[in-house]
């Protein structure tokens, strides 16, 4: 009984939070296809404006070190720490970052774009919120780094070639249909390397998701999507790359699979 209720709360805060795992409560009855028609077109334009407005207040508190955090928070921004800290230890085993460019699409307040380039890296760093890649700018800026360009554009506009590609819990915001495609498209902006992090679609995840939308949550968030993981590694594998290492991070708020590819 213990365990149940420690879930079942889990599952009621999960409802609060853009990183979790269930989506705000939708107000009326929708039929399906009017879920997926609202989901595909107006996701992109909600991601936008909670982040440049609620949601940056929100997340730049947890991707800081303000005690201005609830304890849900605190181990979202654990887990999420956790998650950016496997991959410098990564990149650090390597030993070959100096000097090699790096995109981070979705960069949010440069919690891996701004290390990155503390290790030498040449960043290339986005986010759709014009908010918090100002943020990021800011944050570097005050670190006098000068190897890192932060701007503003979703993910399917960013454009390029780089050696390496990252996009660290933005898959979340990503609706089922289209994950494939985004994976497709941060491939193609890679030569070397694809590090992406996502929220895993296994029973045990998507049965507190379900549960968590009986808790909708006082606040507008946005949806969040889980995918099921061996529809990432086949976007991969049909982009030419190869799974090199993964990680699995989970804190009671925090869950997230991480996947380094590389092209083969």
């Amino acid at each position: 009984m213990k365990t149940f209720t420690k879930y079942a709360l889990a599952a009621a805060c999960l409802a609060t939070t853009t990183t979790a795992f269930a989506p705000p409560a939708l107000s009326g009855v929708q039929t399906s296809a009017n879920t997926q028609l609202f989901s595909t077109v107006d996701d992109k334009t909600e991601v936008r404006e909670y982040f440049n407005n609620e949601g940056f207040n929100r997340w730049n508190k947890i991707y800081s070190e303000s005690d201005e955090v609830n304890s849900v928070q605190l181990d979202i921004r654990n887990g999420h720490d956790q998650t950016i800290q496997k991959i410098l230890n990564w990149i650090e085993a390597d030993g070959d970052i100096k000097g090699k460019t790096v995109c981070d699409c979705g960069c949010g307040v440069g919690s891996l774009a701004i290390p990155l380039a503390q290790m030498g890296a040449k960043i290339s760093a986005s986010d759709i919120s014009d908010a918090m890649s100002t943020e990021a700018a800011a944050r570097a800026k005050a670190m006098g780094i000068r190897n890192a360009k932060f701007y503003t554009s979703d993910l399917e506009s960013v454009k390029g070639k780089y050696n390496t590609v990252t996009c660290v819990d933005v898959a979340i915001h990503y609706p089922t249909e289209k994950m494939a495609e985004m994976v497709g498209h941060l491939c193609s902006l890679a030569d070397e390397r694809v590090l992406i992090s996502f929220a895993p679609k296994t029973w045990y995840y998507d049965l507190l998701k379900k549960f968590g939308e009986l808790f909708p949550g006082p606040s507008k968030t946005t949806r969040a999507y889980l995918h099921k993981e061996e529809v990432v590694r086949e976007a991969l594998k049909k982009a030419g790359f190869e799974v090199a290492r993964e990680e699995m991070t989970g804190t009671n708020f925090y869950f997230s699979r991480l996947l380094e590819a590389k092209r083969v």
